[in-house]
């Protein structure tokens, strides 16, 4: 389970890490970065095929995109941005789809603006000898397709959760689906997790508890990847996501409902 690591823990074990860091790379370069982090900005891997099984990079780009950083496929990886966490949990939920070991995948809590405050940077790229990453999806994925969206819908033991932000979800939602904005779940001051009783308090206010199978849905991947990745960490057992766009949803005349 991708698990979201606090800089302190990542100081104690970065010597047993590779450091993702998925800013743009002349914030890499101009800004410093976390010590032995390599840069692999988020625009690298961010393109897909756009279809109902998600937004994800070919298997060769991202197996040269990890290979050339230095990343094995038993490499334990921790990720960074400078926007909350909101890129970096794409990363690795990317990582996690296209097979590594979501045990050794790790979301810092808080961003590059955060670590710097107490936490040493570095203007230096690391030396990082080149690997030959294997991609190996898993047979099942948290990925979910249209039909089991709108089973989600009439099931009383799954919560079909909006994703996007109050204005969004106000001009055209899936029918059943309740709001969380996954800013919702993000402590402005520290750019981290808020505490976890604090974080489960937002979620059990729009009726999101541990027990139901949770079904999760945006327009854009970063944010459904940040909200999967704390609903993991927070202890959801279930938790799936769609990431074909509500354009698509339409397409297959399948109704929205607005305020």
């Amino acid at each position: 389970m991708t698990d979201i690591v606090s800089a302190g823990w990542v100081t104690d074990n970065l010597d047993g890490l590779r450091v993702v860091d998925v800013r743009d790379g002349w914030e890499y370069d101009a800004m410093a970065h976390l010590p032995s982090a390599v840069s692999i900005p988020f625009d690298r891997f961010r393109t897909g095929s756009g279809d109902s099984e998600g937004m994800l990079p070919g298997h060769g780009k991202w197996a040269s995109l990890l290979g050339s950083a230095g990343i094995s496929a038993d490499s334990d990886i921790v990720a960074y941005d400078d926007h909350h966490g909101v890129f970096a949990a794409r990363f690795l939920v990317t990582a996690e789809l296209l097979g590594h070991d979501p045990d050794r995948l790790h979301l810092l809590d808080g961003d590059f603006s955060s670590w710097r405050l107490e936490h040493p940077t570095s203007g230096d790229s690391p030396d990082v000898e080149e690997t030959d990453y294997s991609v190996d999806p898993p047979e099942a994925t948290p990925l979910v397709d249209a039909d089991r969206v709108a089973a989600a819908s009439d099931d009383p033991d799954a919560i079909l959760v909006d994703t996007r932000d109050e204005s969004e979800y106000a001009e055209g939602h899936i029918p059943g689906a309740v709001l969380l904005d996954w800013r919702d779940l993000v402590d402005d001051e520290t750019r981290g997790l808020l505490p976890r009783e604090a974080a489960l308090d937002v979620l059990e206010s729009a009726g999101i508890v541990p027990g139901k199978r949770v079904v999760l849905y945006c327009n854009t991947a970063r944010r459904i990847s940040h909200t999967y990745v704390v609903l993991r960490h927070l202890g959801f057992e279930a938790v799936e996501f769609y990431e074909g766009s509500l354009t698509e949803w339409e397409a297959q005349n399948r109704p929205l409902e607005s305020n």
